[in-house]
């Protein structure tokens, strides 16, 4: 895509390099153009991260650049991994503001109020759109932190109207680290907010293919603080998950992870609650919020690609075909899909639709912090003739 052509909005580029400087270098000529005004990538966690970091900064010089470490990229070619994907942004058709949060668990309403009030002003300065119904906010988190929740609940509030998804950074699931880039170099135990203001058509979105409800299982004992499960049904919490899926508990694993995953019913929906790993105890922690008393229901996957179709058929209904998609993708469904045998079907039909994004260890859409979906936001023709 050009940025010279008022059809797309945005370059994208990806660089399989291992070296921090060629593959800056690399994604610098792709995105090369006089109207460059932002950078967001991601990138694989195998990367010397202070020397990318270094890198980057030093090649985008002058331009707005964000991003975060990743459980697997999302490129122009579908599927990547060990590589840096990138999106470049038209300054003609968007004015972005970012800003970097530490401390992730301190932040309060009257933060949130802060930051937007700062970002929101910032965006109105450019003079590019009216701020109502042409603004939407990105989020990257530490996805790590066990903070998404509260972080999430106080920005959606102060963010009002304004739509907003994201994802959490990832560390190629060795579940060690993960880190954010903004001001120049990697953080963690920090979150990035990016308020993107536009000229171009766009949707927020979020999907999932979780459905066929199952038995049920009480959580009767749990540390919530670190989103541990320790007895499900007054039994030992991965004795009785083995239970009901009907394998050793030994055989648990990622896959068992992603294709049994459990979830929470609030009113008519589902929401699952994916487990990050089985503890020596038996206990199971969770990338999501849990606490004793909770409802959780074993559940099956439905039909991945098949889902995807029907959310991109509304998008299309709702903006016309997208010139680019953000995509937060859980890692648990890649693995799922290369469980299957669906990865290089879901990484063509990724390709086909535009979308530049990463594998995630939780995705966010307004205020609500999610697993196992795909979310993301689509951006479609410009609206207005570019000045």
């Amino acid at each position: 895509m050009k940025l010279d052509d008022p059809l797309s909005p945005a370059l994208t580029a990806v660089s399989y390099s291992t070296d921090p400087a060629t593959a800056s270098a690399e994604l610098r000529e792709a995105l090369r153009g006089p109207q460059l005004g932002f950078v967001l990538f991601f990138c694989s966690a195998e990367y010397d991260l202070q020397a990318l970091g270094v890198a980057l900064q030093a090649e985008f010089a002058g331009v707005g650049l964000a991003g975060c470490t990743t459980a697997g990229e999302i490129t122009p070619q579908g599927y990547g991994q060990g590589c840096v994907t990138a999106i470049g942004f038209d300054a003609r058709c968007f004015a972005i503001e970012g800003q970097l949060i530490k401390q992730i668990g301190r932040f309060s309403l009257t933060d949130a109020q802060a930051v937007v009030e700062s970002l929101t002003a910032g965006c109105r300065a450019r003079n590019l759109a009216p701020i109502k119904r042409n603004t939407f906010a990105l989020t990257l988190l530490d996805g790590l932190s066990s903070q998404e929740e509260l972080f999430l609940v106080a920005l959606n509030s102060a963010l009002g109207s304004i739509p907003n998804f994201g994802g959490s950074a990832g560390d190629d699931i060795h579940l060690a680290n993960t880190h954010v880039f903004f001001d120049g170099c990697f953080h963690t135990d920090a979150a990035v907010v990016l308020l993107f203001n536009t000229r171009c058509d766009f949707e927020v979105f979020s999907s999932h293919h979780i459905e066929h409800p199952g038995e049920k299982m009480v959580v009767t004992s749990a540390d919530p603080d670190s989103r541990t499960v320790i007895e499900l049904n007054a039994e030992p919490a991965a004795l009785e998950y083995a239970r009901v899926l009907g394998v050793p508990v030994e055989a648990l694993d990622f896959h068992s992870f992603a294709l049994h995953p459990v979830a929470v019913r609030i009113g008519e929906d589902y929401y699952v609650r994916s487990i990050q790993r089985v503890n020596p105890d038996l206990s199971m922690t969770f990338y999501c919020a849990v606490e004793k008393g909770i409802v959780l229901t074993a559940m099956r996957p439905g039909a991945m690609l098949a889902n995807l179709d029907a959310e991109f058929a509304r998008i299309e209904q709702a903006i016309g075909t997208p010139r680019l998609v953000i995509g937060c993708d859980c890692f648990l469904r890649r693995l799922e899909a290369e469980h299957t045998g669906f990865d290089v079907a879901t990484s063509d039909y990724l390709q086909a639709h535009r979308v530049i994004g990463f594998n995630t260890y939780g995705e966010q859409f307004n205020g609500m912090h999610l697993n196992q979906t795909f979310t993301g936001v689509a951006i479609g023709g410009v609206r207005h003739e570019l000045r």
